[in-house]
């Protein structure tokens, strides 16, 4: 379980490194990409940055090539506000938490659409006397 310093410097790296994807870099590259979450190792050198990007799967792999190219950009402008004695280093994991819960629910959603069709074919068949 994280320490509560890792916690807060997790949550102040994901809010900031968002903050910059969204302002500060200009990669065509980068089209809709959200920071999901920021995993801190115990030691604090070593940040892993979780990021949800849509598009394509080769969007995507762009997208993360991207995101790893600009981290010592984005190390840079962190640098000023983080008050440590090393800033982390910052390694882009593409998320795909999201893309499970979206299967999930269409899977469940299938299996409720079949259920519901085989109850109502069970209702319309005339019952033999």
């Amino acid at each position: 379980m994280p320490s509560y310093r890792q916690a807060r410097l997790a949550e102040f790296l994901r809010d900031e490194i968002a903050a910059i994807i969204q302002r500060e870099l200009r990669d065509p590259r980068l089209g809709f990409v959200s920071v999901t979450r920021v995993e801190m190792s115990p030691d604090l050198r070593h940040a892993k940055v979780f990021v949800s990007i849509y598009g394509s799967h080769e969007e995507q792999e762009a997208a993360l090539e991207a995101l790893q190219g600009a981290a010592g950009f984005i190390r840079r402008l962190i640098a000023p506000h983080l008050h440590t004695r090393h800033i982390p280093e910052l390694h882009f994991k593409l998320d795909r938490s999201l893309e499970h819960a979206e299967q999930v629910a269409r899977l469940l959603n299938q299996i409720q659409q079949e259920r519901h069709r085989d109850d109502s074919a069970v209702e319309s068949t005339p019952e033999s006397e």
